[in-house]
């Protein structure tokens, strides 16, 4: 396998898994470090830095929309608990949600962008620990 084409299909995966549109990062992710586990932590950066950049685009559309009529749970999560909610932007459904919330909230992006990244690496780095404990 060529490491950059894995990593290449490894980021896709992990944008648009972190978007509304239907993903499997992990699987992705798992497979890549089953067949390359030298990979790792360019794998885990791969990972972050795309399922972050499929956030933040999440993030920008919030921007976009008008003024709900009615506060879902995620817009009131983000509201009660401000940036570090998005720690949780990792989980599935109410991930994608607690990112679009804070866009609408106009969060500083910085600290959004922060506090989604950590949340998508720690996720991801357990995933890599258990998938390379796994295999050997």
């Amino acid at each position: 396998m060529d490491p950059n084409v894995g990593l290449a299909g490894l980021f896709v995966s992990a944008f648009l898994s972190s978007t509304i549109l239907p993903g499997s990062s992990e699987v992705v992710l798992g497979a890549l470090l089953v067949h390359a586990p030298a990979l790792q932590w360019p794998a885990l950066a791969v990972a972050t830095v795309g399922n972050t950049a499929g956030a933040l685009t999440s993030y920008a559309l919030g921007r976009l929309l008008p003024q709900p009529r009615t506060e879902p749970r995620a817009l009131a999560l983000v509201r009660r608990y401000g940036v570090p909610a998005l720690l949780l932007s990792w989980v599935p459904v109410i991930g994608d949600a607690l990112c679009v919330a804070s866009g609408w909230l106009r969060q500083p992006l910085p600290w959004a962008a922060l506090a989604i990244a950590i949340g998508k690496f720690a996720r991801y780095y357990v995933l890599a620990l258990g998938v390379l404990q796994f295999a050997r």
